[in-house]
């Protein structure tokens, strides 16, 4: 089985077969392009450049011709003894140290004529005979009478019938080495296919099992990261992702644990109250109903907030927006909170911008005032200052929300938006809510489409910068 399963390792992916029939395709159609840019060139280029190959071998061949019929007198020589001719070709042309002879130098493809037209050497035998041939006069100075005169002519085949011989040659070769580079590239190709789809594949398959791991619930998962490519993103892409699922996992079960206890006091306070009214201990009266129904408007403020949170998170939240006067809707509900800012000992401030419009929801604005003046009222200590400014920057409606001491440790002011988390500390009064009114007022303003942001006040407190698009944005 361990055996086996090494095998499948080594199994080419189908990414690794794809790769190999592309790099393989790919490799063929380079192959046959610069065959195929090789024979043109032959047929356009090359054959010019036999014509004068050919002609300037003729040249020094007739040179030599020459030099040996003023030494001999005349061809007698020759015609007696016409084996000679392919030696003589071959020491003019300087081919006499090659074993083979060069195929543009050859003996057949020259002929030798007296000077009465008569073959000394005949042309070698053709589909169309020696018609087509060239011929180069040869002239001599050494003659009896002491004129320069005919001695002869050289003739030579003409290129185009040296590239059918050339070209079936060539072809043939060139055949034979293009199945020999096609095979080479085939071995090529498969391996570096096969190296590509056992890289890929062993990163995929560790992909592939860590997602696989992932879905079963194992957020401790992780992929090591190497490199920078395409795979070493995506592998980071997907340990980011773990850790936001295990700490999804871990803020859930907090949420839950969290929400269980806040029911459990409550319920434990009902429970208790009413078996001491069972008990007869304390009297069924109209006080101590009146201390049940406390409780349980209590119960009912935190399912409501657990409720508005969860739509929130679904994305569900009953929200109207419509064009509305902000600067309206914050003034009146500063003014309707004289008294209960009184009560709590706070003196109020405010520097309001006049008709800054937004699309918002009256009500739900309504409810995110209630909630920050019930957190500036629950934790900060009398005698006490809020102030309230609202302006204009840009393109949006920036409103600074500021209480005065006790203020918040730096390190926690990024959790005050975090569900039922409370703050250790001198803002932690017995008089403070659920711990989710300010996750609230962070969920109404995202629904608006901006944003709240905590800081150290310079009263002391606790400051809070709502930022809202205005109409015009919008």
């Amino acid at each position: 089985m361990r055996r086996w399963s090494r095998l499948r390792q080594w199994r080419p992916s189908r990414l690794g077969l794809k790769l190999f029939v592309v790099i393989l395709s790919v490799n063929v159609a380079i192959a046959a392009s610069v065959f195929l840019a090789v024979s043109y060139s032959i047929d356009r280029g090359f054959l010019e450049y036999l014509n004068q190959a050919q002609e300037r071998r003729a040249t020094l061949l007739a040179d030599g011709l020459i030099t040996r019929w003023e030494t001999q007198g005349d061809w007698a020589w020759l015609e007696a003894s016409p084996e000679r001719w392919p030696y003589i070709v071959r020491f003019e042309l300087g081919q006499e140290h090659r074993d083979r002879p060069s195929p543009l130098g050859e003996a057949q493809d020259f002929a030798l004529r007296d000077s009465d037209g008569e073959y000394v050497i005949p042309p070698t035998d053709t589909p169309r005979g020696s018609i087509g041939w060239r011929w180069l006069m040869l002239y001599s100075d050494m003659t009896p009478n002491g004129q320069r005169e005919a001695i002869g002519a050289l003739g030579f085949r003409p290129p185009q019938e040296m590239m059918e011989r050339m070209e079936s040659r060539f072809l043939e070769r060139q055949q034979r080495n293009l199945v020999l580079i096609v095979i080479s590239l085939g071995l090529a190709s498969l391996l570096l296919a096969g190296g590509l789809s056992w890289w890929l594949g062993r990163r995929t398959r560790a992909l592939a099992g860590a997602t696989l791991r992932l879905t079963e619930g194992d957020y401790h998962t992780r992929l090591p990261e190497r490199g920078r490519d395409e795979l070493s993103r995506l592998a980071r892409d997907f340990n980011v992702l773990a850790a936001t699922l295990e700490a999804s996992r871990e803020a859930r079960a907090r949420w839950v644990s969290d929400t269980a206890h806040e029911l459990r006091t409550p319920l434990a306070v009902l429970r208790g109250e009413i078996e001491a009214m069972q008990d007869g201990i304390r009297p069924l009266n109209q006080e101590n109903l009146g201390s049940l129904a406390q409780e349980v408007a209590q119960l009912e403020r935190l399912v409501a907030d657990l409720r508005l949170l969860s739509q929130s998170d679904a994305g569900a939240l009953d929200i109207q927006l419509a064009p509305m006067n902000l600067t309206e809707s914050l003034e009146s509900r500063l003014n309707d909170a004289d008294r209960w800012l009184e009560e709590s000992g706070l003196s109020l401030s405010t520097e309001l911008t006049p008709d800054v419009m937004i699309r918002g929801d009256a009500q739900r604005l309504r409810q995110l005032w209630n909630n920050l003046l019930d957190n500036s009222c629950a934790y900060t200590q009398p005698p006490g200052q809020l102030s309230v400014a609202l302006t204009c920057e840009r393109d949006h409606a920036v409103i600074t929300w500021q209480d005065s001491a006790p203020g918040v440790p730096p390190e926690e002011l990024s959790r005050l938006t975090e569900r039922l988390y409370r703050v250790e500390g001198s803002r932690n009064r017995a008089s403070g809510g659920s711990g989710l009114g300010l996750s609230i007022a962070s969920a109404l303003v995202a629904a608006h489409g901006g944003t709240l942001t905590p800081s150290a006040s310079p009263l002391g407190g606790l400051t809070w910068i709502l930022r809202l698009p205005l109409l015009s944005a919008s």
